[in-house]
């Protein structure tokens, strides 16, 4: 694997022997590793896997990986991150700020969004709010050694925090996006239906920053390398590792000589006439990706599959059919319809719950009568059901894509089908189902190639070595260094507004701002602007604004304090990573519809161009462009007319984080105000936003975010109004800390 370093490349001159010689490999102290899985219930007991889309295979594998890192000598801790969620509607567990899993692992749920459970499409205007209180959580608690990303969400907040914290990062997609809506589509889904669902833009745009900035992308197959991931503009195979996941051995093992009939047996056996004959078992959430009416319209249309074995589908738990999604609730009462259509009752078993101990339980139930396991979805990233099934001994037929090719390479323990084909899917089954000495085969081979392959020691071993690799290319985080607090003097509340068109424009408001400002003297006061410091001290000065305690400036490139305009030297070290300014710019200038500005409006890192819409290519296509040659770097928009390209570790959202995690100031106590596309990044999450009333119509996106209000007033006079919103003067209020999202988004 070729390593992409998250090191920092520095463009001073200063030295940085000292830390480029302290790689986090050399020290004696074992390594603690963060993971990231947001959506879904997690606990370390008693998993409800099934219970609903969001908690499934993802949420054992995460449970499963933290718990074998935490075995191993070199670890001295992992981390769990999650989000805490209090609902009368989900068990209290899910409320615990800390869970214990093992004796070096736990959870740690985060709180943030609304306190009551989401589904993960729900989740992604929270995600700023998730970053300040990860960073606040590991200012408590330290900096790991390595941050690992889960789905597409935890996927954009871990690169979000390893971005501004110069962490090395990790990414497992789980399941993408771009691969999801193609299948979808497939089915003549309607495309505008599809993103309103399950919101496929923002999946996949949080997609393309998780992949630009991992040092490692995990994957489960050699697949997902070669055909889902080269969806993607930043299909970089060099950075991918495929490490399969691993089967709890201990607990999924072939029936005993003295197996006796489980409890879940008599679950399953009221439903049949004849609960002797095999088993065909399937074992998945009513999701319809999985395919599971194609599985009941096959066994209904066949004779001899009725005739040889019952249909047993274990579809997640209900208490109450009405109650789960409506997505859910379609594909149960799909299932029951064509139960009906073809006369099915006696033949199929769909119990409505079981517990976690049952499903081990369940396999060997169906190894006794010599069985198969099926997994027709449509698409399997991996398929853990599949491990599980062929460490029991049972035979497995599944979906010819993903996962499943490479378990029944390496196991040679049953069959691949075309989800879609009818014939072939009657076909494998009876031939499992019929061939007994070929059942018998598939069954050995599946106990003895799931221990060869697919244990969980062998991919912490195989997973702490890369990281070995990749740790030994880092150098150590310029914010780790906590050995004194330090805070931004004098004050203890900030307020940080951009200079153009957000305090400019009514004379008589920015009037009435400066002398709120100077009457305060417990309120500092920060300027935020795309221009150069420079041009915006000269503005300063010809305002007659207060010299500003902190200014960012060239859209968050570049940040000084006081009056003798101090540089923040770890933000200069961090602030040119991969940055190519020739490079983009000799890209860009040649595109229809881009003019480059002046020299004064360009700076050391920042790009600045003028762009015409009607002429030019849309921003996405310009993005996907600067992935495309290889150059990592963000596009920012402004004033609909403004474009400013500067590096992946710049913008307002990560200079105005650096800042409050440098000077150990609350975002509760910092109040931000701006106009355009260049403030969106600081108005996002924990600080307390105001978008004054002549914005500009890039920022209307963030309307339905929490903590940002947006005021009446036009220039200063919106931000005075913004701080009267908040009370920021006095006892702080925060009116609208949860927006919350429509019921229809759940």
């Amino acid at each position: 694997m070729t390593i992409a370093s998250t090191s920092t490349e520095t463009i001073s001159n200063e030295s940085t022997d000292t830390e480029s010689n302290m790689g986090l490999l050399n020290r004696e102290e074992p390594l603690k590793i963060c993971l990231i899985s947001l959506h879904g219930l997690i606990r370390g007991e008693d998993a409800e896997l099934g219970c609903d889309a969001d908690t499934g295979g993802q949420v054992k594998y995460v449970l499963e990986l933290a718990r074998e890192l935490a075995k191993h000598p070199h670890v001295r801790e992992v981390e769990l991150l999650t989000r805490q969620i209090i609902d009368p509607k989900v068990s209290s567990d899910y409320a615990k700020l800390d869970e214990q899993i093992s004796e070096n692992a736990k959870i740690v749920r985060i709180p943030f969004g609304p306190k009551r459970y989401l589904k993960k499409e729900a989740l992604w205007p929270y995600m700023e709010m998730f970053v300040d209180q990860t960073l606040a959580h590991f200012r408590r608690n330290g900096l790991p050694d390595i941050i690992h990303g889960h789905y597409a969400d935890a996927g954009l907040a871990g690169a979000q925090l390893a971005r501004l914290l110069h962490v090395p990062y990790i990414f497992t997609g789980h399941s993408l996006g771009r691969v999801k809506r193609e299948r979808l589509l497939l089915g003549k889904a309607n495309p505008d239906a599809l993103e309103r669902k399950y919101k496929f833009s923002l999946r996949n745009e949080a997609e393309e920053i998780a992949l630009e900035t991992a040092s490692m992308v995990v994957t489960s197959t050699s697949q997902e390398v070669t055909d889902q991931y080269e969806h993607y503009d930043h299909y970089q195979p060099s950075r991918m590792e495929v490490i399969p996941p691993g089967v709890d051995l201990t607990n999924f093992s072939p029936p005993a000589d003295d197996f006796v009939e489980p409890p879940i047996a008599r679950e399953v056996n009221r439903f049949l006439r004849e609960p002797n004959k095999p088993m065909i078992l399937t074992l998945a959430r009513p999701d319809e990706r999985k395919n599971l009416e194609k599985l009941v319209q096959v066994y209904g249309e066949s004779e001899q599959l009725r005739e040889a074995a019952n249909l047993v589908m274990i579809m997640g738990m209900r208490d109450d059919l009405r109650e789960l999604p409506k997505s859910q609730q379609q594909v149960v009462n799909n299932v029951l319809y064509l139960i009906d259509k073809y006369d099915l009752y006696g033949k199929v078993a769909y119990p409505k719950t079981h517990t976690p101990t049952d499903i081990p339980d369940l396999y060997r139930l169906a190894v006794t009568g010599k069985g198969v396991f099926i997994n027709p979805a449509l698409t399997e990233p991996f398929g853990l059901t599949l491990l599980e099934a062929g460490a029991t001994g049972l035979p497995i037929v599944a979906t010819n894509d993903g996962g499943p090719r490479d378990i029944i390479g390496n196991c040679d323990n049953g069959l691949l089908v075309d989800p879609m084909s009818s014939e072939e899917i009657e076909h494998a089954l009876l031939r499992t189902l019929d061939d007994a000495e070929q059942w018998q085969k598939w069954s050995d081979n599946g106990i003895k190639g799931t221990r060869k392959h697919y244990s969980w020691s062998k991919h912490a071993e195989r997973y702490l070595r890369d990281l070995d690799d990749i740790l030994e290319h880092s150098t150590k985080p310029a914010l780790a260094d906590r050995s004194r607090e330090r805070r931004l003097p004098e004050f203890d509340r900030l307020v940080i507004t951009d200079l153009d068109n957000t305090l400019t424009g009514d004379p008589e408001a920015l009037a009435e701002f400066n002398e709120l400002i100077r009457e305060n003297d417990h309120i500092g006061f920060g300027i935020a602007t795309g221009r150069r410091l420079d041009s915006a001290m000269a503005l300063i000065d010809e305002l007659g604004l207060p010299k500003p305690d902190v200014i960012d400036t060239d859209a968050g490139t570049q940040l000084h304090y006081g009056a003798s305009l101090t540089a923040d030297g770890s933000w200069r070290k961090q602030i040119g990573f991969a940055w190519r300014p020739n490079d983009v710019d000799s890209l860009l200038v040649k595109l229809p519809g881009l003019f480059r500005q002046t020299d004064d409006n360009q700076s050391e890192f920042k790009i600045s161009y003028e762009i015409d819409f009607e002429k030019s290519p849309s921003l996405a296509d310009i993005k996907k462009l600067l992935r495309e040659a290889g150059l990592r770097a963000k596009v920012v928009l402004s004033l609909g007319m403004y474009l400013d390209v500067i590096p992946v570790r710049g913008g307002s959202d990560l200079s105005m984080r650096h800042l409050l995690w440098k000077w150990g100031f609350s975002p509760d106590n910092v109040l931000v105000a701006g106009d355009s596309g260049n403030d969106a990044g600081m108005l996002l999450g924990r600080t307390l936003g105001v978008v004054v009333g002549n914005y500009s119509p890039e920022l209307e996106r963030l309307r339905s975010k929490p903590r940002i209000y947006f005021a009446n007033g036009h220039h200063a006079r919106g931000v005075i109004e913004g701080i009267q919103y908040y009370n920021f003067l006095e006892n702080i209020v925060i009116p609208n800390d949860r927006i919350e999202p429509p019921t229809n988004a759940e």
